[in-house]
């Protein structure tokens, strides 16, 4: 796993989502997309690969935006499926049943990190 320095805590603040642009495969991303968002609610962050499990294509449309209007779920902005902050789990739309990509958060002194398969 390679340990990849993700953001300052004040960076995420409640009910927020960000997204990531990680990794070599970001820099040659000619549409500039994050590959990974993170979520922080109830004072927990989640953070999740940026890909669809129906379409694999990528979450959001315009920037940081991941969550639907009541900052309750996460949404596809291309198809409007719903899923779980928490599990990531698809509960509404095409992929119903389906899951994101968890990526696992680390803890540090000075902010988030990602642990990334290498």
């Amino acid at each position: 796993m390679q340990k990849v320095f993700l953001c300052r805590y004040d960076e995420l603040s409640e009910g927020q989502s960000r997204g990531f642009a990680l990794g070599p495969e970001a820099e040659q991303d000619a549409a500039g997309s994050d590959n990974v968002f993170a979520v922080m609610k109830d004072g927990e962050i989640y953070a999740y690969k940026n890909v669809c499990p129906h379409r694999g294509i990528n979450l959001d449309w315009q920037e940081n935006q991941f969550l639907d209007p009541d900052g309750a779920l996460i949404q596809c902005a291309s198809h409007g499926a719903l899923f779980k902050i928490e599990t990531g789990e698809c509960i509404a739309g095409p992929c119903a049943g389906d899951a994101l990509t968890p990526v696992p958060v680390e803890y540090a002194q000075e902010g988030l990190y990602v642990l990334l398969a290498d």
